[in-house]
C-alpha cells in the first residue's frame, strides 16, 4: 500500500509540473494532457457524426458523393471548431480576445456570402425534407423542368427544349414551386376550344367528349371533361380537360389534342371561331360619300 500511495503522490507531482505560461495562466502536464484528450476525443465525436450524416443521406435516397462529403466535411470543420476551443480554453487561452479581434471581419464575410450560406442552407432543408427529388417534374416560375441532380448550394434541372437550368436552392425553397410528381403524377392537361355562336352545342359538346375520352389516361385519378367555360365577344368557349401520368409530355399531348379537335369539329360541321369585326356606317355617312 504504501509503495502504490509513492507511486501515486509521484504521479500527482509529475502532472503539476509547469511546462509553461499562456497571458499569466501556468500549464501544467494535466492541463496539457486535458487538452489533448479534449482534442481526441472531439476528433472521435466529428467521426461519429460523419457516419451518421451519411447513413441518413443514405436512407432518404441522396447518393451524389459530393453533397455528401462537403456536409461532412462541414460537420467535421464545427465540431473540430468547437472543441479546439474548449482545448485552448483548458490551457489558458482567452478566446475572447480572439473573438473580438474577429467580429469585425466575420460580419464583412457573413454580408459577402449571404447568397451562398442562404443556397446551402436551402439545400440543407431540401435533402432533410425531400419535398424535390431528382426526377421529380417542377413548374418553377413557369417554366416546366425536370430535376436532374441536387446539390448543396444549387439544382440541375432539364428544360422541355432539352436545356440544362441552374436552380439556386434559395429559389425552390422561398418561391412557390409547384412539383407536378410529388405524391402523384398524374397531371390534368386543359385546352380551350372557341366555337361560333350558331353552332350547334349539342353537337360540339359531344364532339368535345369524343375527343376528351379518347385521349384521356384511365389510370388516372380524374375524369375527362368538357366545360363551356364562357361567352365570349365572338366565340362560345369550351375547355377540353384530360389527364395524363407523364407531366413531362405535356406538349405532345396537348398537341394531339389540338388536332383531335380540329378533326372532330370539322368532321361536325362545326366552325372554330375567330375574332370578326363588324363595321356599320351612318346613313348620313354614306349619303354624305355617295354625293361627293
Amino acid at each position: 500500500m504504501d509503495t502504490l500511495r509513492k507511486i501515486l503522490a509521484t504521479i500527482g507531482e509529475s502532472l503539476q509540473i509547469e511546462l509553461f505560461a499562456i497571458s499569466g495562466t501556468t500549464v501544467t502536464l494535466a492541463t496539457a494532457l486535458t487538452a489533448i484528450a479534449i482534442v481526441m476525443v472531439t476528433m472521435l465525436a466529428s467521426r461519429v457524426m460523419k457516419r451518421a450524416i451519411a447513413r441518413g443521406f443514405q436512407v432518404r435516397g441522396v447518393t451524389d458523393t459530393g453533397t455528401i462529403a462537403l456536409v461532412t466535411k462541414l460537420v467535421h470543420y464545427v465540431v473540430m471548431a468547437v472543441g479546439l476551443g474548449i482545448a485552448l480554453q483548458t490551457v489558458g487561452v482567452d478566446l475572447n480576445a480572439l473573438f473580438a479581434a474577429g467580429a469585425v471581419f466575420a460580419v464583412g464575410i457573413g454580408f459577402a456570402m449571404q447568397n451562398v450560406v442562404q443556397n446551402f442552407v436551402s439545400g440543407i432543408i431540401l435533402m432533410v425534407e425531400r419535398t424535390i427529388k431528382p426526377g421529380d417534374v417542377l413548374d418553377v416560375g413557369g417554366t416546366i423542368i425536370r430535376v436532374q441532380k441536387m446539390g448543396i448550394r444549387s439544382t440541375l434541372g432539364e428544360g422541355l427544349d432539352g436545356e440544362d437550368l441552374l436552380l439556386p436552392n434559395s429559389l425552390l425553397v422561398q418561391d412557390t414551386v409547384k412539383n407536378m410528381t410529388h405524391q402523384s403524377a398524374d397531371y390534368r392537361v386543359r385546352v380551350p376550344v372557341g366555337v361560333a355562336y350558331e353552332s350547334d352545342m349539342a353537337h360540339v359538346r359531344a364532339a368535345l367528349e369524343a375527343v376528351a375520352k379518347k385521349l384521356h389516361d384511365p389510370k388516372t385519378k380524374g375524369e375527362a371533361l368538357v366545360l363551356m367555360t364562357a361567352f365570349g365577344s365572338s366565340s362560345v368557349d369550351f375547355e377540353v380537360c384530360v389527364w395524363t401520368k407523364d407531366p413531362w409530355r405535356i406538349r405532345p399531348l396537348r398537341s394531339r389534342i389540338h388536332h383531335a379537335i380540329w378533326d372532330a369539329l370539322k368532321e361536325a360541321d362545326v366552325v372554330i371561331a375567330f375574332p370578326q369585326l363588324d363595321v356599320h356606317f351612318d346613313r348620313g355617312v354614306l349619303e354624305t360619300k355617295a354625293a361627293a
